[in-house]
């Protein structure tokens, strides 16, 4: 599924390094955005203490930088500690960028890292007003229920094939073109 990005926008991969980009990103959500990202109102020290996990974990998270700034992340982290086939998703998008695709591109490489990484059935679950989330759930054809006044999604993924195994590569390869680039054009700002 090909999205049509705000012009300037990049999707790649989270490196180690960037957890404090990730953490701005956070910071920045406005208080709807952050509660329906973690399902309820929290601190800038839970913000902290998650993120440093995330990232350092075994999460794939992928970014939605538009001129150089994240404004939009999705983590696709595993569940259970064996690894197993399931997976959950999760995605923020600061709120001058949603309705612009960013949610749909960026759920739709988490897909793809999914499928890659042997991942059956993706878990998306949000809160019971978050009609937007339930709206992108659909758009990628999760099975949608209601449990304890959430909203929990299923998404089906395929098995890996050496076309998408190449579609990660490729975009792994762009992406850490575009950071480098980025980070070189930082640089020569500041001299």
């Amino acid at each position: 599924m090909q999205e049509v990005l705000p012009e300037g926008a990049v999707i790649r991969k989270l490196w180690i390094g960037e957890t404090e980009t990730y953490r701005e990103h956070v910071r920045r959500l406005d208080p709807q955005s952050r509660r329906n990202r973690f399902g309820g109102s929290v601190s800038d020290s839970y913000i902290d203490t998650y993120l440093d996990f995330s990232v350092a974990g075994d999460a794939v998270v992928h970014g939605c930088f538009i001129d150089g700034v994240l404004r939009g992340a999705a983590e696709l982290r595993p569940l259970g500690p064996d690894r197993s086939r399931e997976a959950e998703a999760a995605l923020s998008v600061e709120q001058r960028w949603q309705s612009h695709g960013v949610g749909s591109a960026l759920l739709s490489r988490t897909l793809l890292a999914a499928r890659n990484r042997g991942v059956r059935r993706l878990h998306m679950a949000c809160l019971a007003d978050n009609e937007r989330m339930q709206q992108l759930a659909r758009k990628f054809d999760a099975e949608l229920s209601v449990e304890f006044g959430s909203v929990i999604g299923e998404v089906a993924t395929s098995r890996p094939t050496p076309l998408s195994l190449m579609r990660e590569l490729l975009a792994d390869g762009h992406g850490l073109a575009a950071a480098m680039l980025d980070l070189q054009s930082r640089l020569l700002r500041g001299c």
